[in-house]
């Protein structure tokens, strides 16, 4: 399993942005599909982004427009740029590995420890 750790959430009013980074260890993460989901209070875990290892990205609807998923395989970084937040965005924000492309949440073995992201209105 590769380990993983979120950074880049905070407090932010509507309409503005945040850039969540998620660092990974390993020296194979080029070979990993990298997916962001998120879970507000009394809500389900939600698919946000996925991105796989050659580049190839999927968004939820809420996502697409205003999300960009990217990846920097020589930092072992992927990325999420979220623009235009909205109240409905505030939830915590969890990245995961996985050796294949999905868009589920439970094919993803490794996870991060989930970033707080708040969005003011």
């Amino acid at each position: 399993q590769v380990q993983l750790v979120e950074s880049g959430g905070g407090l932010v009013q509507a309409g503005g942005s945040l850039r969540l980074s998620c660092a990974a260890s390993g020296r194979t993460f080029n070979s990993y599909s990298m997916g962001w989901f998120r879970l507000a209070p009394g809500k389900e875990r939600e698919f946000v982004a996925v991105i796989s290892g050659s580049g190839i990205t999927y968004y939820a609807d809420s996502a697409k427009g205003r999300f960009t998923i990217s990846r920097d395989n020589a930092e072992n970084t992927v990325y999420l740029q979220m623009n235009s937040l909205n109240a409905e965005d505030t939830a915590v924000y969890y990245c995961a590995a996985n050796s294949y492309l999905s868009l589920r949440a439970g094919s993803f073995a490794s996870w991060g420890q989930g970033t707080q992201v708040t969005v003011s209105s």
